[in-house]
């Protein structure tokens, strides 16, 4: 079928390459002209696995359309995804006003008669479906125009730096509407995927065993809760790993063995359990915000998710407080940070550890070198006001430092030449802010390593 995704950010781009994979005609509509004449000319704004590749296939290059105008790819289609950011208001709650907006383009330029379904695909708030279809309704009257619209929310469940995985073998399709038509338009549309019927890309194979996934339909309310809830419960095991990481480092015990023997229960799953410096990233961090407020304008407390955030943002207050320890004062020392990326496989540093670290350090008088193969320009964007040097290599960050963080666990740090690290700092404290590191091959090499949680 002909679909429109609105918006060319990291959920629009994957969910739009995809479905052009598997043989939709897909027009993405971003109102950013610079994005759009880079998409057109081949290039990709985020870094994510295969993205580019994927897009760069003939077959699906063939049937992507670029446009910053609506219009133009809107008659024929039979579904518009609306996939744009909800960023987190004054109070953490979720801003939905570019959804809403969205919703209103659609209106504006549907020909009369044009029978359509609109999908959420943006995380937002519950009863958000219901202000999209009032949105819709509104501008429809104003125009004295009678269309066939029905609506569906579409929650996306895409891990960062897993993307394409996910699209094409995911868990679950949660869609909910109360619209039969928008649910039968939805199954059509992710029928190759139901029914594992197309052959897998070549930059994302099958994985071995991958069972069916299930559709799984709701109300529209349900769906726009279960994406919070998911999130939210990531999050607090996140915290919670961090938590008893903590008491290990107290008694003796190794929060990785903890954690394996906590994963094997098949009620609980290793998955989420990796200690460390906490979560970020554009989706946790705003999701558990957004619920705590949403629970504030109903009257309601969570405690629960309080706490997480409340652990969460002491991880990286205790690993400053390791260094402050090792290096007995942190003012005028040289710290190089490894990795500004929430977490390997992205260029999205949106509240990653490291810029919270970056913050703490020069705040105790630190002088701060860092490095990530991929996001050190996004890094640079984000947060122009932090003064740390952006070096070109890990070793350069690592040069004169009197102690090394390891921030991301991207793959070339693991595989970092240790001794050449060793003999380019003039320290030798090595915070393994991820549990990732070759324990006896950084040891081998004369540094201090200190871990999380052991």
């Amino acid at each position: 079928m002909r679909i429109v995704v609105i918006g060319a950010g990291y959920v629009g781009l994957n969910c739009g390459a995809a479905f052009a994979y598997l043989g939709h005609e897909v027009g993405i509509v971003e109102k950013d002209p610079a994005r759009v004449a880079l998409l057109r000319s081949g290039g990709v704004p985020i870094h994510e696995p295969g993205l580019a590749e994927l897009l760069a296939m003939p077959q699906v290059a063939a049937r992507m359309t670029y446009t910053t105008d609506l219009a133009e790819v809107l008659p024929g289609a039979r579904v518009a995804l609306i996939a744009v950011g909800t960023p987190p208001g004054k109070h953490g709650q979720a801003d939905t006003g570019w959804v809403e907006a969205a919703a209103e383009d659609v209106a504006r330029d549907l020909a009369v008669g044009a029978q359509l379904v609109i999908v959420v695909k943006s995380t937002v708030p519950v009863g958000t479906n219901h202000r999209v279809q009032a949105a819709v309704a509104r501008v429809l009257a104003s125009r004295g125009v009678t269309c066939d619209v029905s609506f569906a929310s579409n929650p996306e469940f895409l891990r960062e730096g897993k993307a394409l995985l996910d699209m094409f073998y995911p868990d679950r399709i949660l869609v909910g509407s109360e619209s039969s038509h928008a649910l039968e338009t939805a199954r059509e549309l992710y029928q190759e995927v139901l029914t594992q019927s197309f052959a897998p890309p070549p930059i994302c194979p099958r994985p071995i065993g991958f069972a069916l996934p299930a559709m799984l339909t709701t109300s529209t309310a349900s769906a726009e809760m279960t994406k919070y809830a998911s999130n939210a419960f990531l999050a607090t095991k996140i915290s919670f790993i961090n938590e008893i990481a903590g008491l290990c480092e107290r008694v003796g015990a190794d929060v990785s063995q903890v954690a394996d023997g906590m994963g094997l229960d098949a009620r609980i799953g290793r998955g989420f359990l990796q200690a460390g410096l906490g979560w970020g990233g554009s989706c946790f961090p705003k999701d558990t915000q957004a619920l705590i407020a949403m629970g504030a304008d109903h009257e309601y407390t969570m405690p629960l998710l309080e706490a997480s955030t409340a652990v969460n943002r002491r991880q990286r207050a205790q690993v400053v407080q390791k260094l402050q320890r090792a290096l007995k004062g942190l003012r005028g020392r040289e710290v190089g940070l490894l990795g500004l990326a929430f977490k390997a496989g992205t260029d999205d540093v949106r509240q990653a550890p490291a810029a919270d670290l970056v913050q703490m350090l020069l705040e105790c008088g630190a002088f701060v070198r860092a490095h990530d193969p991929v996001a050190a320009d996004a890094f640079r964007r984000d947060y122009p006001s932090l003064d740390v040097t952006l070096t070109p290599d890990a070793e350069a960050a690592a040069r004169g430092a009197d102690a090394l963080v390891v921030c991301t666990d991207w793959p070339e740090y693991v595989a970092l030449d240790w001794r050449a690290v060793a003999a380019a700092m003039r320290g030798s404290v090595v915070v393994d802010g991820r549990n990732c590191l070759p324990t006896g091959v950084v040891r081998a090499a004369g540094l201090d390593l200190i871990r999380i949680g052991k």
